[in-house]
């Protein structure tokens, strides 16, 4: 149940612990090497990133909005796999600060902003909303 809690944990100690020990002994200079890209695959990235840029910006405001979407939804399908502790993590963070609750839930959109809203002028509705939001989305 809170395994990725854990996970996170123990990663957070290896890196502050652990890895500083290697880079002291120089293994990190070889991975780092092993793993540093080289100026033809850094050209061709920057190339990819222009050719994506450059599309993005042909589209009408329609198929922009369309692709908008169509992330949304994936973003909300591959969350709605979310573990109970995760919930249950969110629901807590939902009493305590609703906005950022929101923000982790949703992002920053248009629901963080009226969950902002509803927290800086009356507390008590923007828990509730947070919390319709983040059990209703279930």
């Amino acid at each position: 149940m809170m395994k990725k809690t854990y996970t996170i944990l123990a990663f957070a100690g290896f890196c502050l612990f652990v890895a500083p020990t290697f880079a002291a002994s120089g293994i990190a200079a070889v991975t780092e090497s092993a793993v540093a890209p080289t100026p033809a695959s850094e050209a061709k990235a920057v190339e990819a990133g222009k050719a994506i840029e450059n599309e993005w910006k042909n589209k009408s405001v329609k198929e922009k909005r369309t692709v908008r979407k169509e992330l949304r939804q994936a973003l909300k399908a591959a969350r709605g796999n979310a573990s109970d502790s995760e919930t249950i993590l969110l629901v807590i963070l939902a009493i305590l600060l609703p906005p950022l609750a929101m923000a982790i839930y949703d992002g920053i959109s248009t629901r963080f902003w009226i969950s902002l809203l509803l927290t800086l002028l009356f507390f008590i509705p923007g828990v509730i909303y947070t919390l319709v939001v983040i059990l209703g989305g279930k």
